[in-house]
């Protein structure tokens, strides 16, 4: 999993504001396109009842390996006549509520490890990132294969193990700069006035984190479909028949001496997917670190 790196800190707190935000994307065209290519996806991914053609699991074996562009199909047919651009539009029902909860499940758990590492040190702060280093020690999809694996196929324990995976990534991102923040001058002012570890925690140091968070959830996300379409084309995510892009390409890998399409079209989709969610990470890692700012 991508690491982003360590943003600089100011010495005074941030504080986030729609105005910032609104200066944010008007003045950086990078981040508005990457932000806009993603809005786009989770709105395909919401309406896609509504916008596809067929139903994704109607067959029609008299309709078989149709070509792209057929008529009534623009992306052709399967093995057993269902609409490919139909299914790729509700595999993204899939594949994206999946990196969001995956992504939220090491956010808040690795969070909150790294928060509390950072902030209370000694041997808390020991165990605790030993025990990060135990998870880092494996590859994060062979570990999240091992996890679904131990729990059993399924799209609610994909999301589970691939949580898990994100979580010392987050942690150590946490905890490196909540040990840098604590040497800021205004969080040891702060402390100095009599100010309660919980009041320093989510009034100084939270609001500090937002930069380089933020910039890990995008590149997270793009891993996390990836990492859920590597587990589907495994057989270990979603089952048959709930259209996936990752199962797509499974069944696709078979025909692709006569009939390409069939593994090409979600591999598209997983590539265009997983590729906007990196240039959201990259672009906004480029806006918000304070040493690349004119």
């Amino acid at each position: 999993m991508s690491n982003a790196p360590a943003i600089v800190a100011a010495q005074t707190p941030i504080r986030r504001t729609p105005v910032a935000v609104v200066e944010l994307l008007r003045t950086h065209r990078r981040v508005t396109a990457a932000a806009l290519l993603v809005a786009l996806l989770f709105a395909i991914a919401l309406l896609s009842p509504v916008i596809s053609p067929h139903d994704p699991l109607a067959t029609n074996p008299d309709n078989s390996y149709q070509p792209p562009l057929s008529p009534g199909h623009v992306l052709g047919t399967d093995e057993l006549g269902r609409d490919l651009f139909s299914r790729v539009l509700w595999g993204a029902r899939v594949s994206l509520p999946v990196a969001f909860v995956a992504v939220a499940v090491g956010l808040v758990v690795g969070g909150l490890i790294g928060l509390v590492s950072g902030y209370a040190g000694g041997v808390v702060d020991l165990l605790l990132m030993r025990l990060m280093d135990a998870l880092l020690a494996f590859p994060a999809l062979i570990l999240a294969i091992a996890i679904v694996a131990g729990l059993g196929p399924g799209i609610r324990n994909a999301m589970i193990a691939i949580g898990i995976v994100a979580v010392p990534v987050y942690a150590r991102l946490v905890r490196a700069v909540v040990l840098q923040l604590k040497q800021m001058e205004f969080v040891v002012a702060t402390r100095s006035l009599g100010a309660s570890p919980m009041r320093l925690l989510l009034a100084h140091i939270v609001p500090n984190l937002l930069n380089p968070v933020i910039v890990q959830v995008s590149l997270s996300a793009g891993f996390a479909i990836l990492a859920e379409a590597t587990l589907s084309f495994l057989g270990l995510g979603a089952q048959v028949p709930t259209p996936d892009w990752g199962q797509m390409i499974s069944v696709g890998a078979a025909f692709l001496t006569n009939d390409p399409w069939l593994a090409i079209v979600p591999g598209a989709a997983i590539s265009v997917t997983v590729y906007a969610f990196n240039l959201l990470g990259d672009s906004l890692r480029d806006a918000l670190d304070p040493r690349l700012r004119s």
